[in-house]
């Protein structure tokens, strides 16, 4: 694959028998880019993913990856009989490193996701947003190179939805992971993304690839100001035009 790209997707389609789903979809995204997919519900984005995890395979396209690709789905999936420390220590466990070592590795990860004090906790004792980090820690502490977040924030209620979205812009300046988000929200994609990738309704292309030209790090402020509305405008007009 090309060393400009992190991540390729050239002409990737899939059909479920006579039902085609993605077609010809074209996706590059670099090292260290933090990239947001957005499209109609049922477009075929939580597809996608699958297909670039190596969940399932395209129908016809290629996915080239520089590395392996680490997957946070919607939902936590936390284990409720596991302390936080065990859940976000059970991917390592599962690629078969040692559980003490596990935990070694996702506790030095606390403090920089605000969980410090919680690693004996459950998740029925956090909060929504606090169990997104957990598995977002849980996602992280495999080291891959590529993490895919599908709609993680989605869940959530509208103003712990602000702040997580602030918490991981400041957490992704740190840590400069390479990030494909897929999401529906236009105002979250252009707080968060270097690029914003529109998908046409099934079966889904890629109509538009927008370019966010907003200096970071974003704070909240950010979406009053008129360069992020005018942005957001161009984001709003692709999806217009994708679904009419």
């Amino acid at each position: 694959m090309s060393g400009e790209f992190q991540l390729e997707v050239r002409g990737v389609g899939k059909s479920f028998g006579e039902l085609d789903v993605l077609r010809d979809v074209d996706l590059a995204v670099r090292p260290g880019e933090f990239a947001a997919v957005i499209g109609p519900s049922g477009s075929g984005k939580s597809t996608l993913f699958n297909i670039v995890s190596g969940l399932d395979r395209p129908t016809s396209g290629e996915v080239r990856v520089d590395g392996q690709v680490a997957f946070m789905p919607q939902k936590d999936l936390l284990f409720p009989w596991r302390t936080v420390l065990d859940n976000t220590a059970l991917g390592l466990e599962a690629q078969g490193v040692r559980r003490r070592e596990a935990r070694r590795r996702a506790a030095g990860l606390f403090e920089a996701f605000g969980l410090d004090g919680f690693q004996s906790s459950y998740p029925f004792q956090l909060s929504g947003g606090m169990r997104q980090r957990a598995a977002l820690l849980r996602t992280v502490v495999l080291e891959r190179p590529v993490l895919l977040l599908d709609e993680p924030f989605g869940a959530l209620d509208s103003l712990t939805r602000t702040e997580m979205q602030l918490w991981l812009a400041d957490v992704w300046q740190r840590y400069r992971w390479t990030v494909v988000l897929v999401t529906h929200d236009i105002r979250e994609a252009v707080l968060l993304a270097d690029t914003v990738h529109v998908l046409s309704p099934r079966p889904a292309s890629v109509v538009k690839r927008i370019e966010v030209p907003l200096p970071r790090p974003r704070r909240a402020e950010a979406v009053t100001e008129p360069e992020f509305a005018a942005v957001e405008r161009r984001v709003l007009d692709a999806r217009n035009w994708a679904v009419r």
